[in-house]
């Protein structure tokens, strides 16, 4: 059965790594420590994907541009403080090269920064099966197409040979945005019938079930 895609694009925190919680508490503790009404975990969890001063924004819109930057680095030390206890979803280390093999091009579109993303990928040694990366400091915040729109030029795709792939309504509407199918991943921090309202192709409970789904009909 001749493939339909051609590149898989990976969103990476909840989509590949085990970050949604670390992520939630950290957002919480930075509110906490500003000084600003504090998210819930529901409200923190929604804004994951985002670039992070996007996200402060959305999270404090009557907040002084002081206080953003403010939250934006005491958060950083507080992720950082819990940085090495985060981890791969299981199947994640495994998979990624039997999507290699199987002829698929890998990508990372993140709202992580450069430097995030550079460090994660050095610390779980995933650098070298992805392609192209891009992160949020380096375009515009999901759901804007332009992340998506560069890796798809670097790549040498068209959008109808890439599938998206992310945890968040953010992921899907990007992928929408930039003329590509999708992929959800239920485990990560937007629920089941919040993804599904961006019609993805398929979702999935687990990265083992992605695996086969992808190596059997993508």
């Amino acid at each position: 059965m001749p493939k339909q895609f051609d590149l898989l694009v990976f969103d990476w925190d909840g989509t590949l790594m085990d970050s949604t919680g670390t992520i939630a508490r950290a957002i919480q503790s930075a509110f906490a420590d500003v000084g600003l009404a504090v998210p819930t975990d529901i409200e923190a969890r929604y804004v994951i994907g985002y670039g992070m001063q996007e996200a402060m924004q959305y999270l404090a819109p009557d907040a002084k541009p002081e206080q953003i930057t403010e939250v934006v680095n005491i958060y950083r030390r507080h992720y950082l403080a819990q940085d090495q206890e985060v981890t791969l979803y299981d199947g994640v280390m495994e998979s990624l090269p039997l999507f290699i093999e199987a002829g698929f091009q890998l990508a990372v579109a993140t709202g992580k920064s450069r430097a995030g993303l550079d460090r994660v990928l050095a610390s779980t040694g995933l650098g070298g099966f992805f392609k192209v990366t891009r992160t949020a400091d380096e375009a515009f915040s999901k759901p804007h197409p332009a992340m998506l729109h560069y890796i798809l030029d670097k790549c040498h795709i068209d959008a109808s040979r890439a599938l998206m792939i992310g945890d968040t309504t953010h992921d899907l509407q990007l992928a929408q945005n930039a003329g590509t199918q999708s992929v959800a991943l239920t485990y990560g921090a937007h629920k089941l019938p919040e993804l599904l309202t961006c019609k993805p192709l398929a979702h999935f409970d687990d990265f083992h079930a992605l695996k086969d789904w992808i190596l059997l009909n993508a």
